[in-house]
């Protein structure tokens, strides 16, 4: 099991809460766990996020591991022009 720390523009999609736990091995296991637990949480997911693992920020790829007591913050993807 992890937590999640989610951005504050999301915590009204899953009750207010800050922080979510999840089984997940895998950045793409988090994300659908997230889904599932609160669908809600589809579409912002769909739009683009971050996760970023012990402060290093993965910002594509679903199968980066993690290992386990890690410190997991969901936060929406920056996009610079």
């Amino acid at each position: 099991m992890v937590e999640v720390h989610l951005w504050s523009g999301l915590r009204s999609l899953t009750g207010g809460r800050q922080v979510v736990k999840v089984e997940a091995k895998t950045t793409g296991d988090l994300l659908r766990e997230l889904v599932k637990l609160h669908p809600q949480l589809q579409a912002p997911i769909d739009a683009g996020v971050s996760i970023a693992i012990d402060g290093r920020v993965i910002a594509s790829g679903l199968t980066e591991p993690i290992p386990a007591g890690s410190e997991i913050y969901l936060m929406q993807r920056l996009r610079g022009g």
